[in-house]
């Protein structure tokens, strides 16, 4: 399913920001309000709406897709990463149609139309759920590459610590801090999402060179056979091992979960009737990126292949200037997440604003709820930050829940209830087809990881600790 004209030629070049339907719905500024203090703009270049919407997609995600390699194997692990990408241009297809239907210009809005006040309203609080997990995600990658991990009971150096020792500015609390406030804290304070066209372009190009750098170091460990053939499929040997493939479900939905933001770059684009080229290219772009990443990366560490991939290159890896090279894919990387991170801020703090504030006035017309929204917002990341032990713990958590709304259950359930007459079969055979799907995979992902977890832990509580010490 592709995404088709959604708006008549002739509004091509008369709108260059869409008013809102609804304008209790704070999710988009208007250009009217936007233009309080600003410089004229007159819309987003396609390549900006690219770049924006691209890296809203490649964010941490990336980082786990090697792992699920581990649990699906090669082939079905790539086809789960192309299956998606089809599968996500299908829901925004569904999600954008109805939004033309009413000229509605925001997510929350269309649920709104579709299922009143309450409708909206979960759509925020997912959008809060998904968002500051993300974000979450995004600084505990950060403090692994600067400041180092622990997996398995063994440390994985951090760049800091590796080029400085060990010293107490350093350490993790305090780089996640830094990087907080001197560069967090300047990005998310910018006002308009067009704003960040430049990071973006940079954060994209930032990585292609981390897989580039990947790929390259892969090819040289192939040619000199020091890479084993790997796991192809995935190894089912029993009903538990048969329920564990649905455990990297929530991986794949985080890694394509855009929706959110596709309305926000809609409304800024100069012609909003390349939106379908927009979508198309970007998710392109990055299922390219996915594929590659998640094939070499797991080519490269096998079946040592962390959740976070990012920490297996603290090791030397055999190849001249290893360590250098290592050292530049972690930069890289730590780099574009940093780069990422006000792409998805910026959904985040007008969502709460909504929901807290729904009647207010435009938030960038009020600096001291604009300002106390990012405080707050950025105060509890860190904190999350600083308390959630895994990245996989939290794409976990966020995938098979809020995620998995937004990408797929939200828009199947606007199009099913079809307030307008203007799904087809075919659309509603699809959405019944996601929604199913959706609930059966994630329920036995979340049933997986507290079957994990607990047996886990009752097996830890059923031996004596071998950490007591000895006389």
């Amino acid at each position: 399913m592709t995404i088709g004209s959604l708006q008549p030629a002739k509004d091509k070049k008369s709108r260059k920001i869409k008013h809102l339907n609804d304008e209790k719905v704070p999710l988009l500024p208007t250009r009217r309000e936007e233009d309080r203090g600003f410089d004229e703009f007159n819309g987003a270049s396609f390549s900006g709406a690219v770049f924006n919407l691209s890296t809203t997609i490649v964010g941490a995600g990336i980082m786990s897709l090697p792992a699920t390699m581990k649990v699906l194997g090669v082939v079905l692990g790539i086809g789960m990463v192309i299956f998606m990408a089809f599968l996500t241009e299908a829901s925004i297809e569904l999600l954008l149609r109805f939004s033309r239907a009413r000229k509605i210009s925001s997510y929350a809005g269309v649920m709104g139309d579709s299922f009143g006040k309450w409708g909206k309203i979960m759509l925020q609080i997912c959008v809060l759920v998904n968002n500051v997990g993300v974000l979450v995600v995004y600084m505990i990658i950060i403090g692994d590459v600067l400041s180092g991990t622990n997996a398995s009971g063994v440390h994985h150096t951090g760049l800091l610590e590796g080029w400085f020792g060990v010293r107490w500015w350093n350490s993790r609390s305090i780089v996640l801090l830094v990087t907080t406030v001197a560069i967090f804290s300047p990005l998310a304070c910018l006002k308009r999402i067009d704003s960040l066209r430049y990071t973006s372009a940079l954060s994209v190009a930032l990585a292609v060179v981390f897989i580039v750098i990947t790929v390259g170091i892969t090819v040289i460990k192939i040619m000199s056979g020091t890479i084993l053939m790997p796991q192809l499929f995935p190894k089912v040997t029993n009903l538990t091992s048969f329920f564990n493939l649905f455990t990297v479900v929530p991986i794949f939905v985080t890694a394509y979960i855009c929706h959110y933001n596709v309305h926000t770059i809609d409304n800024e684009i100069e012609d909003n009737t390349r939106i379908r080229a927009v979508v198309k290219t970007s998710l392109a772009l990055c299922s390219s990126v996915y594929v590659m990443t998640s094939l070499f990366g797991f080519l490269l560490f096998g079946d040592a292949t962390l959740h976070d991939v990012l920490a297996n290159f603290d090791a030397e890896l055999g190849i001249p200037y290893g360590s250098l090279l290592c050292d530049v894919v972690r930069v890289s990387y730590a780099a574009h997440l940093m780069l990422v991170f006000p792409i998805v801020f910026y959904p985040l703090r007008l969502n709460l604003d909504g929901l807290i504030f729904p009647c207010a006035r435009p938030l960038v017309s009020d600096k001291m709820r604009f300002g106390s929204i990012s405080v707050g917002l950025l105060t509890v990341i860190f904190l999350g930050a600083n308390f959630i032990p895994s990245i996989w713990a939290a794409f976990q958590f966020t995938g098979a829940t809020a995620a998995v709304c937004i990408g797929f259950i939200f828009p199947a359930a606007i199009t099913l209830k079809d307030r307008h007459g203007i799904a087809t079969k075919k659309d509603k055979i699809l959405c019944v087809f996601m929604i199913v799907l959706a609930v059966f995979s994630n329920a036995i992902a979340i049933y997986s990881d507290a079957y994990a977890l607990l047996f886990r832990k009752g097996k830890d509580n059923s031996q004596p600790s071998t950490m007591m010490p000895t006389r």
